[in-house]
C-alpha cells in the first residue's frame, strides 16, 4: 500500500518536502534578484532570468537530495539533463506569469504601484512587483512539482533516446 501511495503524483510526503525545498529555492531566487538589481542597476523584470539561474543550481541539489528521495539513484547526469529541461519550461512559466500578472494588475485593472520602505533598510520594496513575482513563482512551483515528479526523477527512457539522437 505504501508503494502505491508514493506513486501518486500528489502524495503529502513528497508535496511537503518539495514545498520546503522550493521555498528555500524561492528565497535564494528573491535575494539574488534583489542583489542583481542593485549590483547591475537593472529592473526587476530584467533580474528574473539571472536570479532564476542562481536558484537553478541550489534547486537541483536540494530537490535531488530531499524532495523526491533520489539521492541514491545513481543517475545524476540523467537527472541533471532532465532537470535543466524542466527548468527551461519553468523559467518561461515564471517569466510569463510574473510579467503577465504585473501588466494585468497595473494596465488592465488600474492598480497603483505600491512601495514600502523596510525598517532599517535603505531600499524600498515594490509590493506590486513582488506580488507579481510571487505569482509567477507559484505557477512555476506547480508545473515544476508535476514535471519533476513524473519526468526528472523517474526513469522514463527519455534520456537514453536523447543520447542516441545526439550521437
Amino acid at each position: 500500500m505504501t508503494k502505491q501511495r508514493n506513486s501518486k503524483i500528489f502524495n503529502i510526503k513528497d508535496l511537503i518536502a518539495y514545498f520546503l525545498v522550493a521555498g528555500t529555492g524561492a528565497v535564494i531566487q528573491l535575494v539574488s534578484s534583489s542583489l542583481i538589481q542593485d549590483w547591475f542597476d537593472i529592473s526587476w523584470s530584467d533580474s528574473i532570468i539571472p536570479s532564476y539561474m542562481v536558484g537553478f543550481v541550489a534547486g537541483f541539489i536540494l530537490t535531488k537530495l530531499f524532495a523526491f528521495d533520489a539521492r541514491k539513484s545513481n543517475q545524476t547526469r540523467r537527472e541533471m539533463v532532465k532537470f535543466f529541461m524542466v527548468a527551461l519550461i519553468s523559467l518561461a512559466v515564471t517569466q510569463l506569469f510574473t510579467v503577465g500578472s504585473f501588466k494585468l494588475a497595473t494596465e488592465y485593472l488600474g492598480m497603483e504601484i505600491y512601495k514600502v520602505k523596510l525598517p532599517f533598510a535603505k531600499k524600498e520594496v515594490n509590493v506590486t512587483e513582488m506580488g507579481s513575482y510571487l505569482t509567477g513563482m507559484g505557477f512555476s512551483f506547480i508545473s515544476n512539482y508535476i514535471l519533476h515528479k513524473t519526468f526528472t526523477f523517474k526513469s522514463t527512457g527519455f534520456y537514453n533516446r536523447l543520447k542516441v539522437l545526439i550521437r
